[in-house]
């Protein structure tokens, strides 16, 4: 969590929008009183992409999944 104040804010508000939107919690306060939190928009949230590893995976050996030998003892 930033607190930072009205006049830290003004001068910083790029930096602060920034993190936000890396998910830091920004709150804007008078003095020490805290008073609001700046907060992202959900349609705001960076969307994560699906797919994004295409061709990164060559191939996966149809027993991937399969015990290993060395933990036989732990899986009976």
């Amino acid at each position: 969590m930033t607190q930072v104040t009205i006049h830290e804010a003004k001068t910083h508000l790029s930096r602060l929008i920034r993190e936000a939107l890396a998910g830091e919690e920004i709150i804007i306060a008078r003095g020490k009183q805290p008073l609001v939190k700046l907060v992202v928009l959900p349609e705001a949230r960076p969307q994560r992409r699906i797919g994004g590893g295409k061709g990164v995976i060559q191939y996966i050996s149809d027993d991937f999944d399969a015990p290993l030998e060395d933990f036989q003892e732990y899986m009976s």
